[in-house]
């Protein structure tokens, strides 16, 4: 287990890692999957005195990130940097027309990991975004998500990050049950979702 004793462990992304966090409590961890992981690693090692912080903000795409990484990431000094995003990236293609492209994309990640590693001594952790089939109109986000979880894993490899790699995780999830008992509208998880990516994190980490 790579934690140190009083490491703090950033998580940051869209809604899905947001999910009803307070934006005026800076230890607000929200009802989703960071929760999830914090009580299951507060509970397992708190001889480590572990701090985890929810920086994540609902409807946020990369460049949004890139824009408030010194604030949100940088400026809080952690240990761990968790980041989730990219598919509202693709979302807003479909829904209002603003298309990122995967080398757009890949600029933005990629600045944002070159000033964590010039700035922080931290482990990432890089998480893919991925999308169900529910409603079906959903498949046709594959040919602009695809490209975009490949910018990930490409990343993730040059950086030596740790990937959580939720596109596949989730596939192989709605063999056992249909998409949409994971993600009812294909992209915000159900609660047995977030404990999927809990659960994946914490293997990951681990």
């Amino acid at each position: 287990m790579g934690f140190k004793e009083n490491d703090v462990i950033l998580f940051q992304g869209d809604s899905i890692t947001d999910w009803g966090r307070n934006y005026q409590d800076g230890a607000s961890l929200g009802v989703g999957y960071p929760l999830i992981v914090a009580s299951r690693l507060g509970y397992l090692y708190p001889e480590k005195k572990l701090t985890f912080l929810n920086r994540g903000i609902s409807g946020n795409r990369v460049k949004d990130l890139q824009n408030r990484w010194d604030e949100d990431c940088l400026d809080l000094k952690p240990n761990w940097v968790s980041i989730f995003i990219g598919i509202n990236d693709t979302w807003r293609r479909f829904d209002q027309g603003e298309e990122t492209t995967a080398e757009q994309y890949e600029a933005a990640y990629r600045n944002i990991l070159e000033r964590t590693t010039a700035k922080l001594d931290a482990r990432l952790v890089m998480m893919e975004p991925f999308v169900l089939p529910v409603p079906e109109d959903r498949r046709q986000w594959r040919g602009d998500l695809d490209p975009k979880i490949t910018v990930v894993r490409d990343l993730a490899r040059e950086f030596g990050a740790l990937l959580v790699p939720l596109d596949g995780l989730f596939a192989a999830a709605s063999v056992k049950a249909e998409p949409s008992y994971w993600a009812p509208d294909g992209v915000h998880p159900s609660p047995a979702g977030h404990g999927l990516i809990a659960d994946a994190w914490i293997r990951t980490v681990l």
